[in-house]
């Protein structure tokens, strides 16, 4: 498998050739969640509302994948900006600081998850009912956290060192095992929601049986290992490490918030169909912002090395490339949603009644789906370049400052149901503006000024070179 040269290839190359695989990987991935609600969906007599209980798991679900990313995403720029510097053994230390803190808190994460996972759901609003079918399917499901955070955590460092391949072979060995293992379970064994858990957890397995595969091999240019560093710390670079990962881990935290807000108002407004529709409506927004993350996530690397190299001229151009793919897929989509909403709520349910609340609330929603390109390339941006306090304060600004009080304010102001489902278009068109209009005002001049003083070091060489010349 050809590893991608991020030193001497060309940037739009370099970008296809981490998001193409990335964009399949995280295809593959949606898989161990969305196959599992396609199928719950569909199981005889009571699929509607196991379909609605299993979304009252998507907030711990979400928990997970936010300390995954923290300590992931968090520190795969710093290793790449190691490499792009040509320092190996701190890029290593970086990866193996990465790696001992999702292992403990996978194992802290499995624990109290599986011991509190009843009192959990309650307080997000699951009643007894929903209980009998949400706390089975997340109790099974959290004895695989460590697996899950171990393949997917790793993932965002296998694409650094640029095996965009071996990532998403990663994942596509846990998906397509989940997607072959789910039906089993779920049907011919009769173990219905549990069995879509148990499906997810022998496939979480595979994929980090692979990880740990691919780091101990030859392809792998940095040791894992369990031993202090060189100064006596077990954590060196942690602190930077989450700090920089608090951008991804306060997106997922506030999806958390959002989806605990959205069920919340839902069932006081509207009741059990509605919240169904929201797990609908999340589930087809988790499958179409897909393609978009994978394009600013394959273009973040890049960024991250030639910013380490002290390369501004081809930082800027990854992200005109970034935005030259993201936006048209975004105008796409949202074409697509507008004319025939109807068509993707199908995936998951053929209950007239969920489609029939389910359809117009997508179309509510994707109103304004064009800005995400905005606001996922600016934060790429900002996190690629290590800019914590811009990336941390947009995360907070879109779901906490905006979403989550809209949430709240406009069912009362007499949109109801409709109110709820009409806080994302919003946030995305004022979010996405603010946050990609502060990155060109805020990183362009920096860039800019890069450049004036490379090409400053370039004339001083230049006039050094013929001094001497001269001299000789």
């Amino acid at each position: 498998m050809q590893k991608v040269n991020f030193e001497s290839g060309n940037i739009t190359g370099n970008i296809l050739q981490t998001a193409f695989p990335m964009l399949i990987a995280q295809v593959l991935s949606l898989l161990y969640n969305i196959v599992d609600r396609i199928y719950i969906g569909r199981i005889p007599d009571v699929g509607t509302e196991a379909l609605g209980a299993v979304g009252f798991c998507f907030p711990v679900i979400i928990i997970v994948t936010a300390f995954t990313n923290m300590f992931g995403m968090g520190g795969a720029p710093l290793f790449s900006m190691e490499l792009g510097r040509k320092d190996p053994e701190k890029a290593a230390v970086i990866l193996n600081t990465s790696l001992r803190l999702l292992v403990i808190s996978a194992l802290l994460i499995t624990f109290s998850g599986i011991a509190f996972a009843g009192p959990l759901l309650r307080l997000f609003g699951a009643g007894r009912e929903e209980l009998f079918y949400a706390q089975p399917y997340l109790q099974i499901y959290l004895t695989g956290t460590f697996f899950s955070m171990i393949s997917t955590g790793i993932n965002p460092y296998i694409n650094a060192e640029g095996y965009s391949v071996f990532g998403m072979v990663t994942v596509m060995i846990g998906a397509l095992a989940n997607l072959a293992l789910d039906p089993v379970f779920i049907f011919a064994f009769g173990l219905g929601v549990q069995g879509a858990a148990i499906a997810t957890v022998i496939s979480q397995i595979l994929s980090a049986a692979f990880v740990m595969w691919f780091l101990k091999s030859p392809k792998n240019e940095f040791r894992i290992h369990w031993k202090k560093s060189a100064d006596g710390r077990w954590f060196p670079y942690g602190g930077k490490i989450a700090s920089l990962g608090l951008t991804p881990f306060i997106m997922q935290v506030t999806n958390s918030l959002v989806t605990l807000c959205c069920n919340g108002m839902l069932m006081r407004w509207g009741g059990m169909v509605y919240v169904s529709a929201m797990t609908t409506v999340s589930s087809v927004r988790q499958i179409l912002d897909t393609p978009v993350m994978a394009i600013t996530e394959g273009t973040s690397p890049a960024i991250s090395y030639n910013y380490g190299a002290s390369r501004p001229k081809l930082i800027k151009r990854a992200v005109r490339v970034m935005m030259s793919l993201a936006l048209p897929y975004t105008i796409i989509v949202w074409a697509m949603i507008m004319l025939a909403p109807g068509m993707f709520v199908r995936i998951f349910t053929q209950d007239e009644e969920l489609i029939s609340v389910a359809a117009p609330a997508l179309h509510l929603y994707f109103l304004a789906f064009v800005f995400q390109a905005l606001q996922y390339s600016g934060q790429t941006v900002f996190k690629a370049l290590n800019k914590k306090r811009h990336a941390i304060f947009f995360s907070l600004f879109r779901k906490v400052i905006l979403v989550v009080p809209l949430t709240i304010l406009l069912p009362g102001l007499g949109f109801q149901t409709d109110g709820v489902f009409m806080a994302e278009p919003v946030s995305n068109l004022v979010g996405g503006l603010a946050c990609f209009l502060t990155m060109l005002l805020t990183v362009w001049p920096e860039l800019r000024k890069m450049e004036e003083q490379g090409d400053e070091k370039s004339t001083n060489r230049a006039s050094n070179d013929t001094n001497i010349k001269e001299e000789k």
